[in-house]
């Protein structure tokens, strides 16, 4: 895949971005951004860059109320965005894998039933038949409920258990756009999650020159950096908004630095993580995919990304890491 049609893949995808958002965001109506991704996963902090992206780049704004799940403030939001949609932050967490977030989108429909509410992209996967019941109750009961997801599965299910419109959208951190090329330092990285949607056991046989990652553990030194940074630059905001805002960001722009430092060491990498697969396209990293547990990564590959040089649908671990080596090799003798 050369470096022009990696671009155009991008641009496309942006493109497709906006088609599903441009009604729902006005440059001149504040609008609230919820759910910010506090946590490990760097790909959630690539999203969220994303989405602040994508608001600066096509409209010139920035949300007028962000806030954690733990922080959250009915009031605040009221009086920081008393009209104007709230958007809920996008993911892989719509569903009853990650309860809490659910949770949390449950309720801001239950609080704000007559308030435009737009989900940002999300993968939907739910287990429990009960839980289904539950969020269809709860999207019924909400007249204005805008859902985005990332594929063509999720698309399906939501039609047919929820009472609404849904639309299929690119995930947002495409709307980073491409980033510049970095010198390697090895040949093939395998990240490989160690988290709730982990497929196997831990007799993955992986060769002892590989090193396997994930991308979830942070360096203490590095998030206490980002902390002081974004309160030195919270400090010259002159809006009470724009205070809150750049403490988030700082620590989005932290987790999303150190997981593109990690996977850009390598000349091929091997994972099944859908945003080290989305991260290596914006980097031109040939990658060879696996899946979660729940197929999320090839079902969105299948809807937007899949069909490229860079990216290796693998049929097994030791298929992925016998094709990153094969390309690794490439990249090397190139």
């Amino acid at each position: 895949m050369t470096s022009q049609s990696r671009t155009e893949l991008i641009a496309k995808l942006n493109g497709m971005i906006h088609d599903c958002l441009k009604d729902y965001v006005s440059r001149d109506e504040p609008l609230a951004i919820l759910d910010f991704p506090g946590i490990r996963n760097c790909g959630d902090s690539a999203i969220w860059l994303g989405e602040m992206a994508y608001l600066k780049d096509r409209f010139g704004k920035r949300p007028d109320y962000v806030c954690r799940t733990a922080d959250f403030s009915a009031g605040e939001l009221k009086k920081r965005v008393p009209t104007g949609p709230i958007f809920i932050h996008g993911g892989g967490n719509f569903g009853d894998i990650w309860v809490s977030h659910q949770d949390f989108r449950e309720a801001i429909m239950e609080r704000f039933p007559d308030r435009q509410i737009v989900q940002f992209p999300q993968s939907i996967h739910y287990s429990s038949p009960e839980r289904i019941e539950q969020s269809a109750r709860a999207i019924a009961r909400h007249k204005n409920f805008v859902l985005l997801v990332r594929d063509e599965e999720s698309k399906e299910f939501s039609e047919k258990h929820f009472d609404r419109t849904v639309r299929l959208c690119p995930d947002m951190a495409f709307a980073i756009g491409p980033l510049p090329d970095r010198a390697t330092l090895i040949s093939v990285l395998a990240m490989l999650r160690e988290d709730a949607e982990r497929v196997g056991g831990t007799d993955r046989k992986i060769p002892s020159d590989i090193p396997v990652e994930d991308w979830i553990t942070k360096s203490k030194r590095k998030v206490d950096i980002a902390k002081k940074l974004g309160a030195a630059s919270a400090f010259l905001a002159l809006k009470p908004s724009e205070v809150a805002l750049r403490k988030l960001d700082a620590a989005a722009h932290n987790s999303f630095e150190r997981g593109i430092s990690q996977i850009s060491r390598a000349r091929a990498i091997v994972t099944d993580r859908l945003h080290v697969h989305i991260c290596s396209l914006l980097l031109g990293r040939p990658h060879a995919v696996l899946d979660n547990s729940y197929g999320k990564i090839r079902r969105f590959m299948n809807a937007f990304s899949g069909g490229t040089d860079l990216s290796y649908k693998a049929t097994s671990l030791e298929d992925g890491i016998e094709w990153a080596r094969h390309q690794a090799g490439q990249g090397a003798r190139g």
